[in-house]
């Protein structure tokens, strides 16, 4: 058993080694330790992690308009709102007695020291790029180069500004209405063919527009289409004078002015010498001269054109404008919209109508590119289609210079139509978010009782300043909404109604034999043209735009909702493959014409109607059989959208004695007639 006992204990000598065992390995594990210890201790001390340095955001706020400078911030006006902000701590230029020099630059001065930022208090209400840092300003940079000009056209990459030629314009510019009420404004603001407005220029290009003043405007710029009206531009002009006449072109700076006698004819195309400038001016030697057009023919044969004309190359085309004073235009505008034959009074309704029109499309070019206010087709004003007549350019002498106003200061939307049925209609037949601004046209029946009752109440408003004592009577613009008050009203006759003896106060549309396929085709052509107001009913029952499916029955056709004075708003077509909804008296007018029926008027006169039927001031009958509408029958009455005002109901209020102003108030509640000039 070596060398332990038999009890299998260690012996005193084994004991005595186990300890000094034990003892070197505790001095090991204790030196260990120790030197660990050391180890640790020699080892150098980690750092704190030191903060991460302050990069500055800057921020440019460019061709912002300067409203204020004030001593602890800055106003300014960008995108329609007001801003203000601080000023913030920069480096500045001292002087030997510690005066800031704030005209110094930093890099050119002596001594620096850092102060809070102050700009020139004259940098107010002028134009700028502001530098922000960490949200507060620490620079401004006005832009003063400037330039003055009569505006010939404008678009989006440059303005013409006579004089000047083409200036770019870039592509962060800003515009600012800075008279009245401050608010923006973009080149399509521009007063064409005036000077009313200030272009700020950098490294070459506009950065700021500056509508400076509103003034009275008397000339308008029209585009004169071609022959048939269907082009805005020309391939050839063939131009001549019933005077002497000056025609002027070439270069900016190098300009060429050739004199002609009358009779003279010029060709000119894109191609030739003449258009080595951007435009080309046509003009009378006298005042009362015309520039004649012969390649442009009207109603009355060649018009001839008072003011001036130019010309400008555009590809391999040219566009014709002609600039007028608004007077002269009224000449050849207003025999176009209304017969030349009517009462006096009511031609003379019609001019402050041409005119207040004419007057806001002169504040809104409706052609920048080309500098022209409207065209001379029916998109505008026709004008220059049929000869000038003593009556009608008497009328525009009579109100020379009115225009119809609203309540609060702004042109009134003169819209007009032909005839009532004996009521009207509001701007709500158009569907658009402008209609409920358009609140002075009303649904309102036009007769006789309603003329007596309006002009009680504008004698009393303007006696007492009150109007409450006058007896307000049904409102027949929510009373016809209901499909048998209407009903009752359309096939009544009324001679109270001033146009009950019209041809178009009633009339009857029968259609025989209901072409489905025709309605298809009419559906789908006013859906792809306005496809929010032509719906497709789905599997829930909801109606939605979508393509319009092909069917050919029709199972039911009726008017599911009438709009202000009965006018026909919402008309449900449900056939062999799906239901759909027609939106405004427009498109219900155009589905429901065949192209082929003949409207009979009330005076027993057939007229035919190729496109549109003539109001949308009707009820529906319809014949079925097996379950099939086959033919229908409309009892309506009307010629027109029925908002604004009935021109025959103005004829017919002049013959009673009437005047413009009656006339106008009449069909454009709370508006006023005021002089432009």
């Amino acid at each position: 058993m070596g060398n332990k006992n038999q009890s299998g204990k260690l012996n005193k000598k084994e004991r005595m080694q186990l300890k000094a065992w034990i003892c070197v390995l505790g001095i090991f594990l204790l030196l260990f330790l120790m030197a660990g210890q050391l180890y640790i201790h020699m080892q150098p001390k980690p750092q704190e992690p030191k903060p991460m340095p302050h990069i500055p955001v800057l921020t440019k706020l460019s061709n912002v308009w300067l409203i204020e400078v004030g001593e602890d911030n800055l106003l300014l006006y960008r995108n329609g709102q007001e801003e203000s902000y601080d000023y913030g701590t920069v480096e500045a230029a001292v002087d030997e007695n510690g005066e800031v020099q704030w005209d110094v630059p930093v890099k050119e001065a002596k001594k620096t020291e850092l102060h809070l930022y102050q700009p020139d208090r004259n940098f107010r209400e002028q134009l700028a790029d502001v530098i922000l840092t960490d949200g507060r300003v620490t620079d401004v940079i006005v832009k003063t180069e400037k330039v003055h000009g009569v505006i010939l056209s404008a678009d989006e990459t440059s303005v013409e500004v006579e004089g000047y030629g083409q200036l770019p314009l870039a592509s962060d510019y800003r515009g600012y209405r800075i008279f009245n009420t401050l608010a923006m404004c973009t080149y399509e603001d521009l007063a064409f063919g005036y000077d009313f407005a200030d272009l700020i220029m950098e490294d070459g290009e506009v950065c700021g527009i500056l509508m400076v003043r509103e003034e009275t405007m008397d000339s308008i710029r029209v585009l004169v289409k071609t022959g048939d009206f269907e082009s805005n531009l020309h391939k050839e002009i063939v131009v001549t004078a019933d005077t002497g006449f000056k025609l002027t072109y070439g270069s900016l700076g190098q300009e060429v002015t050739e004199e002609y006698a009358a009779g003279d004819e010029i060709i000119i195309n894109p191609e030739n010498a003449y258009f080595s400038g951007e435009r080309i001016m046509v003009k009378p030697v006298a005042l009362t001269g015309k520039v004649i057009l012969k390649n442009v023919s009207r109603s009355q044969g060649v018009p001839g054109y008072r003011g001036h004309i130019e010309l400008i190359k555009e590809g391999e085309e040219i566009a014709v404008v002609n600039e007028v004073s608004l007077e002269e235009y009224l000449y050849s505008v207003v025999p176009s919209e209304m017969p030349a034959s009517y009462p006096k009074e009511a031609l003379k309704a019609q001019a402050i109508c041409a005119r207040t029109y004419a007057y806001g499309h002169m504040q809104h070019a409706a052609y920048p590119a080309y500098g022209a206010h409207v065209d001379d087709s029916t998109s505008y004003q026709v004008y220059n289609n049929i000869l000038e007549n003593e009556s009608t350019t008497g009328a525009v002498k009579e109100t020379y210079g009115q225009l119809l106003k609203t309540a609060a200061g702004s042109l009134a939307g003169t819209y007009y139509y032909s005839t009532s049925c004996g009521v009207g209609s509001d701007a709500n037949v158009w569907k658009t978010d402008a209609a409920a601004a358009i609140d002075y046209l009303k649904a309102e029946t036009i007769n006789e009782s309603t003329m007596q009752r309006k002009l009680m109440l504008r004698e009393q408003q303007m006696e007492t300043g009150s109007d409450t004592s006058v007896m307000i009577p049904v409102d027949m613009g929510e009373f016809l909404r209901q499909e048998e008050n209407f009903a009752e009203f359309i096939t009544s006759f009324s001679k109270d109604d001033f146009e009950s003896g019209e041809g178009w106060y009633r009339w009857t549309y029968k259609v025989k034999e209901l072409d489905p396929e025709h309605i298809c085709e009419a559906l789908k052509k006013r859906y792809k043209a306005s496809k929010k107001l032509v719906l497709s009913q789905n599997k829930k029952g909801k109606y939605v735009s979508q393509d319009i499916k092909d069917f050919d029955e029709i199972k039911d056709i009726f008017i599911s909702e009438r709009g202000s004075g009965g006018v026909a708003d919402e008309l449900i077509l449900e056939t062999n493959n799906g239901i759909y909804k027609v939106i405004t008296e427009h498109n219900i007018r155009y589905v429901l014409c065949d192209g082929e029926t003949k409207v009979v008027r009330q005076n027993g006169s057939q007229v035919a109607m190729p496109y549109l039927l003539p109001s949308g001031f009707f009820i529906i009958e319809t014949e079925e059989k097996h379950g099939e509408v086959v033919s229908y029958n409309l009892i309506g009455g009307g010629f027109g959208h029925g908002a604004g005002m009935s021109q025959n109901a103005a004829r017919a209020m002049a013959a009673k004695g009437y005047t413009s102003e009656d006339i106008l108030l009449f069909f454009y509640e709370n508006c006023n007639v005021e002089s432009a000039y």
